[in-house]
């Protein structure tokens, strides 16, 4: 993938070069200028790079898997945004050498005397809000369905900075084979993700559509939904996938969601196992029988085919039993004895608890309680090696908040268990 990139970049820099002007270094304005120009059209390429590795291209999301595609997508959202940032200053300031104006007046005679710009104007704003919302600090306090709708705007903000790419761009007016390349990337690009991101997914969904056949209580804020469909066992989905689930009731037709399953489908029934840590989430709770269901997927590398090791540790926090517990059940079946780690804050929490006992040789440890009221915490180093010595020869699966995650994966690295054998389910998709 990074060579792909790195190939992509290159044969802009040759389309840049061939087309920039001689003495496009041979003062500061042109230098400061042609920078601009070049940073803009690296900063397009990578735009289309990200919405490729979310485009759900088959053979590429079946090769790599879609929780390394989420990660490089947000990774090359910090350089697209440094890129569109820089093209605008670099631009300004080369103007601002040329005509001897301050900045802003530079700025508002650039957006005046050049095509599309407006246009252009409204979509980077766009991209800048949607940069600053996958930001860490801004992310934890939106909503899942504020980030969603923020994110569908890219689609609009790079088709309004589209047109003064190829109307203002020295690069594309004055080469008439750069300014069809650059249509051709652009028009592959929505082609691929109109074809795997819309049109094909809707299409199955349609055909692989469900209905809630029941809403069940586990314990306190955690529920079960069960679905059942005619095609629901043809879906290909194995313990520790996720799909997108759209829910045809009041409060979730906005937004598709993902979750893990807690049960594989068998018998034309699948079921997950939710945590009221959203909005959504919380929703789920009242969700009549009957409600039409679409589902999207399956998705997700947390399967039970990572495992390599005899010895097996499965961590759940909270929800996160769920796909935990569908996990334990395929282990099993392939002749492993797993043992499962429930870390709570209460026992009214624990959820699934009498469906893992009953599973032959997998061995259930609950950890109940605050570390506060403990005088410890049952994740640290220290409370793991007393709880299961040896935790080096061991392979783990862990499902937690992330926060909850991280700090076990720590425990477990310093610990001395090797990293490649330290697994984490990745469902978010932002």
């Amino acid at each position: 993938m990074r060579l792909a990139i790195a190939g992509s970049i290159i044969a802009v820099l040759m389309m840049w070069w061939f087309a920039v002007p001689t003495a496009f270094a041979s003062t500061p304005a042109n230098a400061f200028t042609s920078l601009g120009e070049l940073s803009g059209m690296v900063g397009g390429l990578l735009v289309c790079a990200q919405l490729l590795l979310i485009a759900r291209v088959p053979w590429f999301e079946n090769a790599v898997g879609l929780d390394k595609l989420v990660s490089w997508h947000r990774s090359l959202g910090t350089s697209v945004i440094f890129l569109i940032v820089a093209h605008v200053v670099l631009l300004v300031i080369g103007g601002e050498l040329v005509d001897k104006n301050p900045p802003w007046t530079e700025f508002l005679s650039e957006l005046q005397n050049y095509p599309d710009m407006i246009t252009a104007l409204i979509g980077t704003i766009v991209f800048l809000a949607v940069g600053l919302s996958s930001a860490k600090l801004i992310r934890a306090k939106l909503s899942y369905e504020v980030w969603y709708w923020l994110h569908v705007t890219t689609y609009v903000a790079i088709f309004l900075t589209f047109f003064h790419q190829l109307s203002g761009g020295a690069h594309f007016v004055s080469d008439p084979l750069n300014r069809i390349l650059w249509i051709t990337l652009y028009l592959g690009t929505a082609a691929a993700v109109l074809t795997w991101r819309f049109i094909l997914p809707t299409a199955a969904a349609w055909r692989g559509r469900m209905r809630v056949a029941a809403v069940i209580r586990e314990s306190d804020g955690v529920h079960s939904v069960w679905m059942s469909g005619r095609h629901i066992d043809q879906l290909g989905v194995r313990a520790g996938n996720f799909l997108l689930f759209r829910f045809l009731a009041r409060g979730h037709l906005g937004t598709a969601h993902p979750y893990s399953v807690s049960a594989v489908p068998k018998d034309g029934h699948l079921r997950i196992t939710v945590g009221a840590l959203g909005e959504h989430s919380r929703r789920l709770a009242r969700l009549k029988r009957g409600t039409l269901v679409f589902a999207e997927g399956p998705f997700g590398h947390f399967t039970a085919d990572k495992a390599s090791r005899s010895k097996i540790l499965l961590v759940a926090g909270g929800a996160g039993i769920g796909p935990i517990r569908a996990l334990a059940e395929e282990l099993v079946a392939r002749g492993a004895r797993p043992v499962v780690l429930c870390r709570v804050s209460s026992a009214d929490q624990l959820a699934l608890l009498d469906e893992l006992k009953a599973m032959r040789t997998v061995t259930v440890i609950p950890l109940v309680g605050r570390r506060a009221d403990l005088g410890y915490d049952p994740l640290s180093p220290a409370a793991l090696s007393r709880t299961i010595p040896d935790l080096h020869d061991w392979e783990a699966f862990i499902c937690d908040p992330e926060g909850m995650a991280e700090q076990v994966e720590s425990s477990l690295c310093e610990l001395r268990t090797p990293k490649r054998f330290i697994h984490r389910e990745e469902l978010s998709m932002s």
